[in-house]
Parts: C-alpha cells; structure tokens; sequence
C-alpha cells in the first residue's frame, strides 16, 4: 500500500491518543503534560503518521519494549517512515548477540576514571564561555552556553574536530527535525556524515594518535577487523548521541533553575560535593529527560494489553515512565532533595546508554557553574524559549536576563 504523505506535513495533532506526533510543535514545550494525558486515559497512544506505531507511557509498558529484545528489534532506533534509509550505529542500532561485542569495544573510553580526569578542564571551558557574557545583561543560555559544553567534551574524549561544531548541530537539527518525515534530507545528513567519518578514520589509519578515533579505526572484535560501515556508525552515534542528548538535558536544566531562584539558593550555598548537587542533577534527569528511543516490532506481541505485529514501530517514551506516579512518588513535583529516583534518563536494559558518566559530569559542571556564576538569573520576559521536539527534546533558545 502506497504510504499517504500529504496530511502530517501540515496537519497539527488534535488526538494525542489516536494520532500522535513527536515532530508537533506542541511536543517540544508540552511533551510531559501530552504524556500525562495521555496516561490518564490508557497506557500507551497510536499513529498512522509514520505508519502503525504505538507510544507506551507507563513505566511497566516502557520497560517491558526496552526489555525485550526478542520481539522487539533495535535496528530501528528512530521512528521515521516505514521506507525511510537507515544507517547502523552500533552498538545502539545493534541486537544480541552481536550488541554485547559492539558495547564493550566502546565503554573503555567512558569509564568514570577517565571521565572524572576531564572535569577540571571541563569546568575551565564553562568558566571561558561565562566569562564571554561578562558585560552583558541579556543572554542566550542555549546558544551562547548548554550547545558548547557536549561538543567540547566529546570531541576531548575521542579526537573529533571541535572546530566542526556547527557541522555537528546542522546534521543534528536536520537528522531529527526534518529527517523523519523527508527521506532526501535524512539520505543527504548520511551521505554528509560518512564521506566526513570516512575521512577522519582513514586519517587516524595515516597518522594514528593516542584517542579514541584511532582506537575505532582499529577496532578488531574477537580479532577479526570490524566491517568499516559499522566503524563509521561508532563515530555517528558519537556525534548524534554525543552532543544533543546532554545539550537537551542541560538546556532544560537551566530554563528550570531561572524560574526557581529559590532552588538556586540553596545549591549555590553548598559545596560542589555535598549530595544536593547530586539530587538536584539527577532529577533534572528525571524529569526532564531528553531522549525516547523507537523500536521495530519483529514478532507478534502485547503491551499494555494492545496487539502489535512485525513491522509497526514502538516508541519507548523514557521520560513518560519517568513521570508515571505508579514509578514514583509525586512525579509530578521537581525535586532537588529527591533521593529515591531510579529514572530511565539513559534508558534500561542492555542499551543503557554507554556515555552516562560523560553526560552526568556535564550535566553536573555545567549546572554548577553557571548557578555560582548568576545565581539570580531569569527568563528573559521579552523573548519565549523555543523547544525542539522529536526523538530529543529539549531547549534550542533560551533567552536570559542575567541578573548580576
């Protein structure tokens, strides 16, 4: 059957239960309450927009789809049209047996040893782009601050050109904001991305360097080389997962905090270690969590009661589990003190996302530096923040008044 275009181009949604989107426009600055609503009135919404795809919103269904990787596959970690190209990115787009093999060849270089050896720099790099505010009462948290702090540490991590940042954020933008329902422009983000990556491996097998970009150019798994194609998709993923999941995180991080001054003054009057920091980072996480990762259904099974069949997709919607009041308590309450908080911020199961110890330490920098910086800081009450919407959401503008 030919797959219809024409009516998600332009039209807004209306039934969050029967038609959802994530790429509405109302996702983006609105995605907890459309996940509560939707809550309310059962445990998981569908759409025929990118064909049949299912939204679980409870804890208990998110988990059961993440879980299973028996019936649900992870080659399909987007949702995007039935025909849409797809590269592989492992260990992300990667299933048993093969995932296991992929994920240990990358976590090495995001162990907490030699994550917590960056954060002094780190919070020297923060400290420089506060210190380009200096002068300024008005500013953009976003684009002036959160944009920067990922693309600087993961390019320190692995040896990928931090002077092409703005490459990274146009592939970024373009991947999941246009990409899902245009399959052009997502086949050209590919093409772009792989002639760059094939590039810089082919350069690190020329003048190999001590980082990680040498490392992938000559990963051998069980010592057979692995296929170039999937070295190319351990940089993408690295690039894409990188930077915009912990950019999203932080960015909304920020935009809470300068509408809760009171929360800023009782982190700013401890120290960097004492727990609160930890608490409050955490359920930043929580609460705001950025990603929801799709799955390709393989095999006929139930969630929430609901029959699914190979070939429609399912979207494990994390932050919605995050917000279920059967997971935790008050959910719907920000909590900077909250200590029992076993959030899927970097999802569950064997796709636990394998740079959580690099985004935590951004996250935590990141905040910290720029609460003690302006800790009387709000929204600027002249321009709006515009959010991103789809597979990360998160804010892209943030205009402050920084309050000195």
């Amino acid at each position: 059957m030919a797959y219809e275009t024409d009516h998600i181009d332009s039209d807004l949604v209306t039934d969050w239960i029967n038609d959802w989107d994530w790429l509405d426009p109302n996702w983006g600055p609105n995605a907890i309450e459309i996940w509560n609503s939707v809550r309310e009135e059962c445990p998981m919404a569908s759409t025929e927009r990118y064909g049949r795809a299912f939204m679980p919103v409870t804890m208990e269904a998110v988990s059961q789809v993440a879980n299973d990787t028996e019936n649900f596959s992870s080659v399909w970690v987007g949702l995007a049209r039935p025909d849409a190209p797809r590269q592989p990115a492992p260990p992300i787009t990667s299933d048993p047996p093969d995932h296991k093999d992929h994920r240990r060849l990358l976590l090495p270089a995001f162990n907490p040893r030699r994550v917590a050896a960056m954060e002094q720099e780190l919070r020297e790099y923060c400290r420089g782009l506060i210190a380009q505010l200096e002068g300024l009462e008005f500013a953009d948290a976003a684009e002036q601050y959160t944009q920067h702090i990922p693309v600087h540490g993961i390019c320190q991590l692995t040896g990928i050109p931090e002077e092409d940042a703005d490459l990274f954020r146009d592939w970024i933008y373009r991947n999941f904001q246009l990409g899902p329902k245009d399959n052009a422009v997502r086949t050209q983000v590919y093409t772009e991305m792989t002639a760059y990556i094939d590039a810089l491996l082919q350069d690190r097998l020329d003048n190999p360097t001590d980082d990680m970009l040498t490392g992938i150019a000559n990963a051998e798994i069980d010592g057979k080389e692995v296929e170039w194609q999937l070295k190319v998709g351990y940089v993408r993923l690295l690039i894409v997962a990188g930077i915009d999941t912990t950019w999203s995180a932080l960015g909304s991080g920020l935009w809470h905090f300068a509408q809760n001054n009171d929360e800023v003054a009782r982190l700013v009057a401890v120290p960097d270690d004492d727990l609160l920091w930890q608490t409050a980072s955490e359920e930043v996480l929580r609460y705001y969590a950025p990603v929801t990762m799709a799955r390709k259904v393989v095999a006929a099974t139930e969630v929430a009661g609901c029959p699914v069949y190979p070939g429609d997709q399912m979207l494990a919607t994390l932050p919605a589990a995050n917000h279920d009041p059967a997971a935790f308590d008050s959910p719907e309450v920000f909590d900077i003190t909250r200590t029992k908080n076993r959030h899927l911020a970097f999802g569950l199961g064997i796709h636990r996302c394998v740079g959580s110890n690099l985004a935590r330490m951004e996250l935590l920098v990141g905040i910290q530096e720029w609460l003690r910086a302006f800790p009387n800081y709000s929204l600027d009450p002249n321009n709006e923040t515009t959010w991103a919407p789809g597979q990360i959401r998160g804010p892209r503008g943030i205009p402050v008044k920084l309050n000195r």
